[in-house]
């Protein structure tokens, strides 16, 4: 891929940079504060998108410069960063810092320092570059991050980049499907190291989590699959496809939340795979079997058997589900059932029937439950 980036002329960028929303109050509430607008902000800006939320870099104290914002701030000591709301734009503010890990994998030790230190610890080229805010609108790029943009190419910026954090490896996923980037030679090289067993696992799933929220989610997956990366085997693209066409339907919308079906479809535990291919190998009868073979599956697994082949949970998803009796145990007890187990074995009977079609009201929905109740 070759893209198109708007002119990178100050004139151009300076002017681009003013119909971005949000960024006139900016300047105005933070004066003579310096603050660069910086990494994908930047890179959006290039390629003609209007990016929703800012992210900014000052040469100093990031809270102090939220606090001039005059917003209710989210402040992040360790890292010298907060995240503020000005007029319905979420700003995240940092201050310029350079960083050192203690050992591979491990969260990053902070100190501060001048805005080329900040953006030479960043993760690709194509994230590390700013513009200021105020002033002529010069483009900072020390590491040719836009050429690598024009050209397509996704590049880390040193050597150690993955071993500092392999929590990139998925990033560059993420960011080759989004921006359509192929991996420069070097990097790809690089990646082939990266070792996820030095981060926690909380690290890699909220990365997964990002990956899984983009649009260009399958093509992450595919590229994971193809590096061998966080577990992704190669029909994980495809789950996911799946999983995003059923929650088209109103249906399983309601009863499965989004995040956590992508994130089983992309990563399905051993248990749970078996147990759902046990489930999408059945193909009830009638509507009673299939709500009896439902039972004790979560609804994310269910939807994983509807994926895998079990067409009929559709039906159950939106139909079968709803079905409820009119009567209830003490209906049954006033028509003379003593209470015990035979009360629920009589509702279990009238709900099969209700759900098979073979009764319509409540008289009937009683007299079945009565019937079976007297059953031994």
């Amino acid at each position: 891929m070759t893209a198109q980036l708007i002119p990178t002329d100050p004139e151009s960028l300076g002017q681009a940079l003013n119909a971005l929303e949000g960024v006139d109050e900016l300047r105005a509430k933070l004066g003579e504060q310096r603050a660069w607008l910086v990494g994908g902000a930047v890179r959006d800006l290039l390629l003609g998108g209007t990016r929703a939320d800012l992210d900014l870099v000052v040469e100093g104290d990031a809270a102090a410069a939220a606090a001039l914002l005059g917003a209710e701030s989210k402040a992040h000591e360790r890292f010298g960063t907060a995240s503020v709301d000005v007029g319905g734009v979420r700003v995240d503010v940092a201050a310029a810092r350079r960083e050192t890990y203690p050992h591979p994998g491990a969260l990053p030790e902070v100190e501060p320092a001048a805005l080329a230190d900040d953006l030479a610890r960043r993760d690709f080229t194509v994230n590390a570059m700013a513009l200021p805010l105020s002033g002529k609108a010069d483009l900072a790029d020390p590491f040719a991050g836009k050429a690598d943009l024009e050209a397509g190419t996704l590049r880390v910026l040193h050597p150690g980049s993955f071993e500092d954090d392999p929590t990139r490896a998925l990033r560059a996923a993420r960011y080759a499907a989004r921006l359509d980037l192929s991996l420069e030679p070097e990097t790809a090289k690089l990646l082939e190291g990266a070792n996820l067993t030095t981060v926690s696992e909380d690290r890699v799933d909220a990365e997964l989590g990002r990956l899984l929220a983009e649009d260009g989610a399958p093509e992450a997956l595919e590229l994971l699959a193809k590096w061998g990366l966080a577990g992704i085997d190669e029909g994980a693209a495809d789950r996911v496809r799946a999983v995003r066409e059923r929650l088209a339907d109103p249906s399983w919308a309601e009863l499965v939340d989004e995040a956590e079906a992508m994130s089983e479809a992309a990563r399905p535990g051993d248990g749970a795979r078996r147990a759902v291919a046990a489930l999408a190998r059945k193909a009830p009868e009638r509507p009673s079997a299939g709500v009896g073979l439902v039972a004790g599956f979560r609804p994310v697994e269910l939807l994983m058997a509807r994926i895998s082949g079990a067409d009929w949970l559709d039906e159950w998803a939106r139909e079968w589900r709803g079905v409820s009796l009119e009567i209830d145990g003490e209906d049954l007890m006033e028509a003379g059932l003593a209470q015990g187990p035979a009360v629920g074995r009589g509702l279990e009977a009238a709900l099969a029937a209700r759900l098979d079609g073979e009764i319509a009201t409540r008289d009937e929905e009683l007299r079945v439950a009565l019937a079976a109740a007297a059953s031994t």
